[in-house]
């Protein structure tokens, strides 16, 4: 039963208790509510007669509150930058639609008394708010009365979303960092409009910065409401993950489809039907299109949208090494360098480079002129690509249209760590290649993803045996098993894996 209908039907319940017990000696009743996230009992007393009336609002509340939280890991981060003693206005940075402003509300209903939020795109009251000076005084009450929020300090967030639309607003935060670092004050805005933003000196040394991602496997677990199978794979408890092995696979193969955009996600969890999660990836990307046609220089739109458009048919091939051919017969490096650097920075794609040697540190080693691309949502891919869902949602045997959503789906969850540096590893005029090299630490680990459950790795292998002392990582559908210098690690735990290697 849906939990809509669990509603209906606990409503149904309380009426006929009602109807059972008409007389009550006393004209009020207290009334404990469980708040889901809260983990707090609240007790309100409430006329007898209204008793059927409060439960009707407080169980469709918790129902539309349930339909609308999820849980990000950048919480912790944000609540750390809260806390320090020499924290900075934050800036918030990240593509279009991962969950910024959502984020950034949640954490001061839950860290402050008030919130004073602003949206300063097309905000008429709010667009000369910093064009006169940068009087904090002002500005703040101008805030204030803005948002009918009082603001204090240490008790107040103010959030100013979307801030690059203002003149002068990226500027203002300098001000609040040199003459008002009491106040908590965090702005967010896409990585295209915010790093590419044009005219304005970013205040650099003045702000902190976070960087938010679409939402990983694991908080895809954790907004399906299965937390408990989030953390056994984040504590790495594999004897009880692979007796649920047949569970995190689906769950896995549905975040194929899905991905980590939290709107596809609410609409996932919502309906539970493919279709109305590939509209709104759809959607999704339409909105990337137009901001590309706002954003970048004009004289570059045409061939960023080429090379965005390309992605698909790079990621297909077997070898993904990036060839310009594929963008536009008789397409030259020079010509669309820039394209990709834009879609770089504004954070729609992932660029790994290649290294020749396998040695501490890979940056000395990168190799500029191979890369591969890939987008920051494997569930964005699907709906580029146009792959039907049941491809994604079913086992397949020859692995045809997997390869690329596997190893998409890789990248995706190494990038979520940020520490991590990323590289491939390949050999000119030879077959060799590793779909991933990093530095974890120390050690440089290669690593082979198989989409499915094939343990066969010829170029790990052979990297190994060149490389005496190191230690391989094949993320697959297999189990977890460590074989001689190879570690198998079920893609399902990528990330969780290597939050807590050492």
């Amino acid at each position: 039963m849906s939990t809509l209908g669990n509603c209906y039907t606990v409503l149904g319940n309380c009426y006929t208790d009602l109807k059972a017990k008409q007389k009550v000696p006393h004209k009020s009743v207290y009334v404990a509510i469980k708040v889901p996230h809260k983990s707090v009992l609240i007790f309100q007393k409430v006329p007898h007669k209204n008793v059927i009336y409060f439960t009707i609002s407080l169980i469709f509340s918790i129902f539309a509150a349930k339909k609308q939280y999820m849980e990000r890991f950048i919480m912790q981060d944000l609540i750390a930058w809260k806390n320090r003693e020499d924290r900075k206005p934050l800036i918030l940075l990240g593509a279009r639609q991962v969950g910024k402003t959502y984020i950034l509300k949640e954490f001061g209903q839950r860290e402050f008394e008030n919130v004073a939020y602003i949206n300063c795109d097309n905000n008429a009251m709010a667009k000369d708010l910093f064009a006169s000076d940068y009087n904090i005084d002002r500005i703040l009450l101008t805030i204030g009365a803005i948002t009918g929020v009082n603001i204090e300090a240490g008790k107040t967030l103010i959030i100013m979303d979307e801030i690059q639309e203002l003149y002068r607003g990226l500027a203002s935060l300098k001000y609040f960092c040199e003459n008002a670092r009491e106040y908590h004050v965090a702005v967010a805005g896409s990585l295209l409009g915010l790093s590419l933003h044009q005219g304005e000196s970013y205040p650099v040394g003045k702000v902190n910065t976070l960087e938010m991602y679409p939402m990983t496997f694991e908080e895809f677990l954790w907004a399906r409401g299965f937390k408990q199978r989030m953390d056994l794979l984040q504590h790495g408890m594999w004897d009880v993950v692979k007796s649920l092995r047949t569970l995190y696979i689906q769950h896995l193969r549905e975040y194929y489809l899905v991905g980590g955009m939290p709107e596809a996600v609410n609409k996932f969890i919502e309906t539970n039907d493919a279709n109305a999660v590939r509209e709104v990836q759809e959607e999704i990307i339409r909105v990337y299109e137009k901001d590309i046609s706002k954003h970048a220089p004009k004289e570059q739109v045409v061939r960023i949208n080429q090379v965005w458009n390309s992605i698909p048919s790079q990621l297909a091939k077997e070898n993904k090494k990036f060839i310009y051919g594929i963008v536009k017969q008789g397409a030259r490096a020079k010509d669309y360098e820039l394209a990709i650097q834009w879609l770089i920075d504004a954070g729609l794609v992932y660029k790994i480079s290649r290294v020749k040697t396998l040695g501490l540190p890979l940056k000395i080693h990168e190799d500029i002129s191979a890369f591969k691309l890939y987008l920051l949502d494997c569930g964005l891919l699907g709906a580029m690509s146009k792959t039907p869902p049941a491809m994604l949602l079913l086992p397949s045997n020859d692995n045809t249209g997997k390869g690329d959503f596997t190893e998409n789906f890789v990248c995706c969850q190494l990038e979520s760590l940020r520490q991590i540096p990323i590289y491939y590893y390949s050999k000119e005029n030879s077959q060799l290649e590793l779909d991933f090299v990093i530095q974890v630490g120390m050690q440089v680990i290669p690593v082979e993803v198989k989409a499915e459950e094939n343990l066969q790795s010829k170029s790990l292998k052979a990297t190994i045996a060149k490389y005496p002392g190191m230690k391989g990582l094949r993320f697959s559908m297999s189990d977890y098993r460590e074989q001689d210098d190879i570690t198998n690690v079920p893609l399902y735990g990528a990330r969780g894996y290597l939050e807590t290697y050492n």
